[in-house]
């Protein structure tokens, strides 16, 4: 009897110990996967350009390390209430880049400055809200040139009566925003008015040097629609901050 029930006790011990041994694997193995990931935020499902998400729309998921990029978003609060610049797929990390929580607002270091009209020697007809920009200075005294290397972008085009010019049925910035260039052509010839008020993104040098520029009267600004726009919104690089 002694010799069998201290076999039964010798079985158990062997059962708990392997126990405790798988136990301890499991625990180190897991601590070792959450080591070797990231919970990063993605949607729960696809989600079109210029929706403006939701909490309900956001969830988690583990990516490894290597596939890791600065620019994955961590927290819900980052993007709970911003607006898609491009589509996003279910379970696709959500990058920075690629929302936007006031797309025509200004960034930190920028104004929105409305150009005086008699600043104004020419403007592309085309230009809508949204659009990339570039702004040349034109007078008879001297050559013309260009005014900032880089372009800005249209916060508003608003005609005399304040109505901002866009086709309502299909709006520009839509079309803008889902790299849609067939639609945004079409909307673009479809939109009437004329432009008599001009809003910019300025940073306050940009527009000291455009004011110092253009009030004397003797040089004028050119602006011209720039292809950056649509490359802006279709290029994942050119959208990066």
């Amino acid at each position: 009897m002694n010799r069998r029930r201290n076999v039964y006790i010798s079985l158990t011990a062997a059962v708990l110990s392997g126990c405790l041994v798988y136990g301890m694997y499991k625990l180190q193995r897991i601590q070792i996967e959450r080591e070797g990931t990231v919970a990063v935020l993605v949607p729960k499902r696809f989600i079109a350009a210029g929706e403006r998400l939701t909490e309900g729309d956001l969830a988690y998921k583990s990516v490894p390390n290597a596939a890791f990029v600065p620019e994955m978003i961590l927290k819900k609060s980052q993007a709970a209430g911003k607006e898609t610049i491009i589509p996003l797929g279910k379970d696709e990390p959500i990058l920075s880049w690629k929302v936007d929580r006031y797309l025509l607002q200004p960034k930190r270091s920028e104004s929105t400055f409305q150009i005086p009209k008699e600043y104004i020697r020419s403007i592309s007809n085309g230009i809508r809200a949204g659009d990339r920009v570039l702004l040349y200075v034109s007078g008879d005294a001297s050559p013309s040139k260009r005014l900032f290397e880089e372009a800005v972008i249209v916060a508003s085009v608003k005609t005399s009566g304040n109505v901002e010019i866009d086709n309502m049925e299909n709006p520009n910035i839509l079309s803008l925003a889902d790299g849609n260039k067939e639609q945004m052509y079409a909307s673009r010839r479809d939109a009437n008015g004329m432009i008599d008020y001009l809003n910019l993104n300025l940073t306050e040098a940009q527009w000291l040097q455009l004011d110092s520029l253009c009030k004397n009267g003797e040089q004028m600004l050119v602006v011209a629609y720039s292809p950056e726009s649509l490359d802006f919104h279709t290029d994942g690089e050119a959208d990066k901050p």
